[in-house]
């Protein structure tokens, strides 16, 4: 019996065998872990969800650097799969591209499905941050808005100069 969370560590180390357990290659949907090791398992997302996470893909183009979709992350809550993730050239110098990202990339991005509760949200931003991510934003594929937090809570715009413009087209 556990008496205490998982460190970072144990999360990670957890999560990689997970990775190489035959068990869990065709699993669908997500799988990750609470700050206990326990597995949380979502559904495969739709396939709008989708065509905007492949839209979020040219934050590479736009920003060099690399982008990871259903990117593992360490944070103080558990282990999460952001949709998508951007790591910057000096990140990937620093931390290099392992398996989970520690500490979380630069940003971090929900694509929000209906699925998804706003505690869920609050507390995945909340976590992403505290893992070191500088932005997480969370996109609205259904009601087509995207919310930008910081450390600083809720933001107007992306301190990232980046053109979203045609991400629900």
């Amino acid at each position: 019996m556990r008496e205490k969370p998982l460190s970072p560590d144990e999360l990670a180390s957890r999560y990689r065998a997970m990775c190489d357990d035959p068990c869990f290659a065709n699993v669908p949907g997500k799988v990750e872990l609470d700050v206990w090791g326990r597995v949380l398992m979502t559904p495969p997302p739709s396939a709008y969800h989708g065509l905007t996470q492949s839209r979020l893909t040219k934050l590479r183009t736009m920003l060099g650097g690399e982008v990871i979709t259903e990117a593992p992350i360490v944070t103080p809550a558990g282990l999460f799969l952001a949709d998508l993730a951007w790591l910057s050239p000096a990140y990937v110098a620093t931390h290099g591209i392992q398996t989970p990202l520690v500490p979380a990339p630069e940003i971090c991005i929900e694509v929000v499905s209906p699925s998804n509760s706003v505690k869920e949200l609050s507390e995945k931003t909340d976590a992403y941050l505290a893992a070191g991510a500088e932005e997480v934003w969370l996109i609205y594929p259904k009601s087509k808005r995207r919310e930008f937090y910081g450390k600083q809570g809720l933001m107007g715009r992306s301190r990232y100069n980046v053109d979203l413009s045609d991400l629900f087209n």
